[in-house]
């Protein structure tokens, strides 16, 4: 194997890790968004802490290139979100 295939193969096998960590992540984000707008609807008390703490996350590997950023989410939104249900 030559030494670009080499160096193609590492770029690749980097890109998918940041596309598979970006979508781990992904995940968890919409987890926590439904956790906020479940207690929201029941009137218990939420933070979005959790949901910006992993947009965070997802920021940083966003300025690597290849998968987008999120925007972080206020406590208002989801207020918003749930009032127009």
């Amino acid at each position: 194997m030559s030494e670009v295939h080499k160096a193609i193969s590492a770029h690749s096998a980097k890109q998918h890790q940041h596309v598979k960590t970006f979508v781990q992540l992904d995940y968890e984000r919409e987890q926590a968004i439904e956790e906020a707008i479940v207690k929201c609807r029941q009137n218990k008390p939420f933070t979005t802490d959790a949901i910006n703490g992993i947009t965070a996350k997802m920021n940083q590997l966003a300025k690597k290139g290849i998968v987008p950023q999120r925007r972080f989410v206020s406590e208002e939104m989801v207020k918003e979100f749930v009032s127009r249900q």
